[in-house]
Protein backbone atom coordinates (compact mmCIF):
# COMPACT_ATOMS: atom_id res chain seq x y z
CA UNK A 1 0.00 0.00 0.00
CA UNK A 2 1.36 3.16 -1.27
CA UNK A 3 0.54 6.72 -0.44
CA UNK A 4 0.10 8.76 -4.25
CA UNK A 5 0.42 11.98 -4.24
CA UNK A 6 0.28 13.09 -7.67
CA UNK A 7 -1.51 16.80 -7.68
CA UNK A 8 -4.09 15.97 -9.80
CA UNK A 9 -5.30 13.57 -7.60
CA UNK A 10 -5.13 15.50 -4.07
CA UNK A 11 -8.35 16.93 -4.49
CA UNK A 12 -10.32 14.00 -5.02
CA UNK A 13 -8.44 12.24 -2.28
CA UNK A 14 -8.69 14.93 0.38
CA UNK A 15 -12.27 14.76 -0.30
CA UNK A 16 -12.77 10.89 0.44
CA UNK A 17 -10.23 11.16 3.20
CA UNK A 18 -12.37 14.51 4.62
CA UNK A 19 -15.51 12.52 4.24
CA UNK A 20 -14.66 9.59 6.13
CA UNK A 21 -12.58 11.84 9.21
CA UNK A 22 -16.32 13.72 9.31
CA UNK A 23 -18.12 10.35 9.38
CA UNK A 24 -16.52 8.75 11.98
CA UNK A 25 -18.13 9.79 15.44
CA UNK A 26 -15.77 10.89 18.63
CA UNK A 27 -15.13 8.13 21.35
CA UNK A 28 -17.44 7.63 23.60
CA UNK A 29 -17.38 10.62 26.46
CA UNK A 30 -15.65 13.06 24.17
CA UNK A 31 -17.57 15.95 23.25
CA UNK A 32 -16.41 17.83 20.03
CA UNK A 33 -16.58 21.79 19.09
CA UNK A 34 -16.11 23.24 15.97
CA UNK A 35 -14.50 27.15 15.82
CA UNK A 36 -13.57 29.04 12.69
CA UNK A 37 -10.65 31.22 12.97
CA UNK A 38 -8.90 33.57 11.61
CA UNK A 39 -5.23 32.11 10.39
CA UNK A 40 -2.29 32.82 8.01
CA UNK A 41 -3.28 36.98 6.36
CA UNK A 42 -6.56 36.52 8.34
CA UNK A 43 -8.04 33.88 6.10
CA UNK A 44 -10.56 31.46 7.84
CA UNK A 45 -9.66 27.96 9.01
CA UNK A 46 -11.60 25.52 11.11
CA UNK A 47 -10.27 24.06 14.29
CA UNK A 48 -11.78 21.36 16.35
CA UNK A 49 -11.89 21.09 20.41
CA UNK A 50 -11.89 17.51 21.71
CA UNK A 51 -12.80 17.58 25.70
CA UNK A 52 -13.97 15.00 27.82
CA UNK A 53 -17.31 14.99 28.94
CA UNK A 54 -16.52 14.10 32.47
CA UNK A 55 -14.22 16.65 33.58
CA UNK A 56 -15.51 20.45 34.68
CA UNK A 57 -13.52 23.35 34.63
CA UNK A 58 -10.54 24.44 33.33
CA UNK A 59 -7.83 21.78 31.54
CA UNK A 60 -4.65 21.66 29.95
CA UNK A 61 -4.97 22.04 26.31
CA UNK A 62 -2.87 19.88 23.62
CA UNK A 63 -2.40 21.51 20.49
CA UNK A 64 -2.69 18.87 17.89
CA UNK A 65 -1.05 19.02 14.14
CA UNK A 66 -2.03 16.09 11.71
CA UNK A 67 0.14 14.33 9.50
CA UNK A 68 -0.78 13.53 5.76
CA UNK A 69 2.64 15.33 3.89
CA UNK A 70 1.86 18.61 4.17
CA UNK A 71 -0.98 17.91 1.46
CA UNK A 72 -3.24 15.26 2.45
CA UNK A 73 -6.53 16.30 5.34
CA UNK A 74 -6.43 14.00 8.68
CA UNK A 75 -6.75 10.04 8.77
CA UNK A 76 -9.96 9.19 10.25
CA UNK A 77 -7.87 7.84 13.01
CA UNK A 78 -6.14 10.64 14.00
CA UNK A 79 -9.90 11.18 15.45
CA UNK A 80 -9.70 7.78 17.56
CA UNK A 81 -6.53 8.99 18.90
CA UNK A 82 -6.77 12.72 19.82
CA UNK A 83 -10.06 11.49 21.54
CA UNK A 84 -8.41 9.20 23.63
CA UNK A 85 -5.85 11.92 24.59
CA UNK A 86 -8.28 14.33 25.69
CA UNK A 87 -9.47 11.19 27.45
CA UNK A 88 -7.09 9.80 29.41
CA UNK A 89 -4.82 12.63 30.25
CA UNK A 90 -7.16 14.57 31.06
CA UNK A 91 -6.70 17.69 28.51
CA UNK A 92 -8.37 19.47 25.68
CA UNK A 93 -6.99 18.74 22.39
CA UNK A 94 -7.11 21.06 19.79
CA UNK A 95 -7.20 19.77 16.40
CA UNK A 96 -6.11 22.44 13.75
CA UNK A 97 -7.43 22.03 10.15
CA UNK A 98 -4.55 24.08 8.38
CA UNK A 99 -4.20 24.49 4.87
CA UNK A 100 -2.72 22.34 2.78
CA UNK A 101 -0.07 21.90 -0.06
CA UNK A 102 0.74 22.36 -2.85
CA UNK A 103 -1.99 25.17 -3.17
CA UNK A 104 -1.10 26.43 0.14
CA UNK A 105 2.71 25.91 0.04
CA UNK A 106 5.14 26.65 2.91
CA UNK A 107 4.85 28.95 4.65
CA UNK A 108 0.75 29.22 5.28
CA UNK A 109 0.46 25.82 6.91
CA UNK A 110 2.72 26.36 9.33
CA UNK A 111 1.76 29.77 10.09
CA UNK A 112 -1.69 28.73 10.19
CA UNK A 113 -1.02 26.62 13.42
CA UNK A 114 1.05 29.29 15.02
CA UNK A 115 -2.08 32.13 14.33
CA UNK A 116 -4.34 29.03 16.26
CA UNK A 117 -1.63 29.00 19.01
CA UNK A 118 -2.14 32.31 19.36
CA UNK A 119 -6.07 32.07 19.27
CA UNK A 120 -5.56 29.61 21.99
CA UNK A 121 -3.68 31.67 24.54
CA UNK A 122 -6.03 34.79 23.82
CA UNK A 123 -9.39 32.83 24.39
CA UNK A 124 -8.07 30.58 26.82
CA UNK A 125 -10.78 31.35 29.89
CA UNK A 126 -13.34 31.20 27.19
CA UNK A 127 -12.68 27.33 25.58
CA UNK A 128 -11.66 26.48 29.53
CA UNK A 129 -8.07 26.09 28.96
CA UNK A 130 -5.09 26.66 31.42
CA UNK A 131 -2.95 29.65 29.60
CA UNK A 132 0.08 28.17 31.55
CA UNK A 133 -0.47 24.20 30.08
CA UNK A 134 -0.16 24.48 26.55
CA UNK A 135 1.38 21.59 24.52
CA UNK A 136 1.99 21.15 20.96
CA UNK A 137 2.08 17.43 19.37
CA UNK A 138 1.92 16.12 15.76
CA UNK A 139 2.54 13.32 13.83
CA UNK A 140 4.98 12.43 10.86
CA UNK A 141 4.76 16.52 8.51
CA UNK A 142 2.44 17.55 11.60
CA UNK A 143 5.88 16.86 13.37
CA UNK A 144 7.97 19.27 11.77
CA UNK A 145 4.51 21.80 11.79
CA UNK A 146 4.96 21.28 15.95
CA UNK A 147 8.19 21.16 16.15
CA UNK A 148 8.46 24.78 13.68
CA UNK A 149 5.58 26.53 15.87
CA UNK A 150 7.89 25.88 19.13
CA UNK A 151 10.46 27.78 17.36
CA UNK A 152 8.10 30.42 16.11
CA UNK A 153 6.93 31.33 19.43
CA UNK A 154 10.36 31.14 20.97
CA UNK A 155 11.97 33.98 18.31
CA UNK A 156 8.46 36.06 18.09
CA UNK A 157 8.13 36.00 22.11
CA UNK A 158 4.76 34.56 21.49
CA UNK A 159 2.43 32.33 23.78
CA UNK A 160 4.49 29.98 26.08
CA UNK A 161 4.85 26.12 25.24
CA UNK A 162 4.74 24.20 27.87
CA UNK A 163 5.51 20.59 26.22
CA UNK A 164 5.95 19.13 22.48
CA UNK A 165 5.04 15.64 21.32
CA UNK A 166 6.88 14.64 17.94
CA UNK A 167 5.32 11.34 16.49
CA UNK A 168 7.87 10.40 13.46
CA UNK A 169 8.05 13.58 12.59
CA UNK A 170 9.87 15.28 9.61
CA UNK A 171 12.61 17.27 10.15
CA UNK A 172 14.95 17.20 7.85
CA UNK A 173 14.63 19.19 3.99
CA UNK A 174 17.97 18.14 3.15
CA UNK A 175 17.18 14.03 3.26
CA UNK A 176 20.45 13.12 4.00
CA UNK A 177 19.83 10.21 6.83
CA UNK A 178 20.85 6.19 6.56
CA UNK A 179 17.43 5.54 7.08
CA UNK A 180 16.26 7.70 3.86
CA UNK A 181 18.90 5.54 2.26
CA UNK A 182 17.08 2.48 3.32
CA UNK A 183 13.79 2.82 3.21
CA UNK A 184 12.83 3.72 -0.32
CA UNK A 185 9.78 1.07 -0.94
CA UNK A 186 8.23 0.41 2.42
CA UNK A 187 4.39 0.06 3.00
CA UNK A 188 2.69 3.76 3.47
CA UNK A 189 5.32 5.84 3.30
CA UNK A 190 9.02 6.13 1.63
CA UNK A 191 12.19 8.02 0.97
CA UNK A 192 10.83 8.54 -2.94
CA UNK A 193 7.43 9.56 -1.51
CA UNK A 194 9.32 11.72 1.15
CA UNK A 195 10.99 13.64 -1.68
CA UNK A 196 7.92 14.23 -3.63
CA UNK A 197 6.08 15.36 -0.23
CA UNK A 198 9.09 18.15 0.15
CA UNK A 199 8.82 19.30 -3.64
CA UNK A 200 5.00 20.05 -2.75
CA UNK A 201 5.16 21.88 0.10
CA UNK A 202 8.88 23.82 -0.87
CA UNK A 203 6.91 24.99 -4.15
CA UNK A 204 7.71 28.72 -3.76
CA UNK A 205 11.09 27.90 -1.55
CA UNK A 206 12.10 28.97 1.72
CA UNK A 207 12.32 32.84 1.11
CA UNK A 208 13.27 32.81 4.73
CA UNK A 209 13.41 31.48 7.91
CA UNK A 210 14.24 27.73 6.27
CA UNK A 211 14.06 26.15 9.88
CA UNK A 212 10.08 26.98 10.53
CA UNK A 213 10.04 23.96 7.41
CA UNK A 214 13.40 21.68 8.69
CA UNK A 215 13.72 22.18 11.42
CA UNK A 216 17.09 20.39 11.91
CA UNK A 217 18.44 23.37 10.67
CA UNK A 218 17.57 26.10 12.68
CA UNK A 219 20.89 27.64 14.00
CA UNK A 220 19.94 26.96 17.52
CA UNK A 221 17.24 24.70 19.34
CA UNK A 222 18.00 26.35 23.00
CA UNK A 223 15.14 27.64 25.17
CA UNK A 224 12.49 25.10 23.46
CA UNK A 225 9.79 22.90 25.23
CA UNK A 226 10.89 19.79 26.81
CA UNK A 227 9.67 17.08 24.12
CA UNK A 228 8.63 13.02 23.93
CA UNK A 229 9.86 11.95 20.37
CA UNK A 230 8.64 8.81 18.91
CA UNK A 231 9.79 6.93 15.52
CA UNK A 232 9.54 3.55 13.71
CA UNK A 233 11.90 1.33 13.01
CA UNK A 234 10.75 0.69 9.45
CA UNK A 235 10.70 4.55 8.69
CA UNK A 236 12.57 6.65 6.41
CA UNK A 237 11.90 9.20 8.84
CA UNK A 238 13.74 7.42 11.55
CA UNK A 239 16.97 8.52 11.83
CA UNK A 240 16.06 12.53 11.19
CA UNK A 241 13.39 12.33 14.75
CA UNK A 242 16.29 10.78 16.41
CA UNK A 243 18.77 13.21 15.41
CA UNK A 244 16.68 15.85 16.11
CA UNK A 245 16.05 14.52 20.14
CA UNK A 246 19.96 14.27 20.09
CA UNK A 247 20.22 18.06 18.91
CA UNK A 248 17.76 18.99 21.42
CA UNK A 249 19.17 17.28 24.29
CA UNK A 250 22.76 19.03 23.58
CA UNK A 251 20.75 22.47 23.59
CA UNK A 252 19.71 21.48 27.05
CA UNK A 253 15.65 20.54 26.64
CA UNK A 254 15.01 17.35 28.30
CA UNK A 255 13.55 14.04 25.84
CA UNK A 256 12.31 11.18 26.40
CA UNK A 257 12.69 9.17 22.77
CA UNK A 258 10.72 5.84 21.95
CA UNK A 259 12.27 3.91 19.52
CA UNK A 260 9.21 1.36 18.77
CA UNK A 261 10.32 -1.75 16.78
CA UNK A 262 8.30 -3.97 14.00
CA UNK A 263 6.85 -0.73 12.88
CA UNK A 264 6.38 1.03 10.07
CA UNK A 265 5.45 4.90 9.26
CA UNK A 266 1.82 5.62 10.44
CA UNK A 267 1.41 1.92 12.62
CA UNK A 268 -1.59 3.59 14.22
CA UNK A 269 -3.98 2.75 11.31
CA UNK A 270 -3.94 -0.72 12.91
CA UNK A 271 -5.73 0.47 15.72
CA UNK A 272 -6.45 -2.47 17.91
CA UNK A 273 -3.05 -3.78 17.98
CA UNK A 274 -1.03 -3.94 20.74
CA UNK A 275 1.80 -1.92 20.27
CA UNK A 276 -0.62 1.06 19.16
CA UNK A 277 -1.95 0.67 22.56
CA UNK A 278 1.60 0.83 24.31
CA UNK A 279 2.62 3.65 22.41
CA UNK A 280 -0.89 5.73 23.43
CA UNK A 281 -0.08 4.65 26.94
CA UNK A 282 3.79 6.10 26.93
CA UNK A 283 2.56 9.66 25.03
CA UNK A 284 -0.61 9.37 27.43
CA UNK A 285 2.22 9.34 30.37
CA UNK A 286 4.32 11.96 28.41
CA UNK A 287 1.38 14.59 28.44
CA UNK A 288 -0.05 13.88 32.16
CA UNK A 289 4.02 14.37 33.77
CA UNK A 290 4.22 17.58 31.21
CA UNK A 291 1.38 19.12 32.43
CA UNK A 292 1.95 18.44 36.13
CA UNK A 293 5.08 20.44 36.53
Amino acid sequence: MKTPLVPILLPLMNGVIEKSFNNRKSDQGVREIRRRIPGYHDEPIELRIYEPEAVEGELPCLIYLHGGAFVLKSAAFHKHLVCQYALRTPCKVVFVDYRLAPKQPFPVGVEDCFAALKWIDQNAAGIGIDPNKIAIGGDSAGGALAAAVCLMARDRIAPKICFQMLIYPVTDARQMTESVKEFTDTPLWNAKLNQKMWKLYLRQGFHSNKEYASPMEATSLENLPDAYIEVAEFDCLRDEGINFAEALKKSGIQVELNRTTGTIHGFEIAEDSEIVHQSVIKRVVALKNAFAD
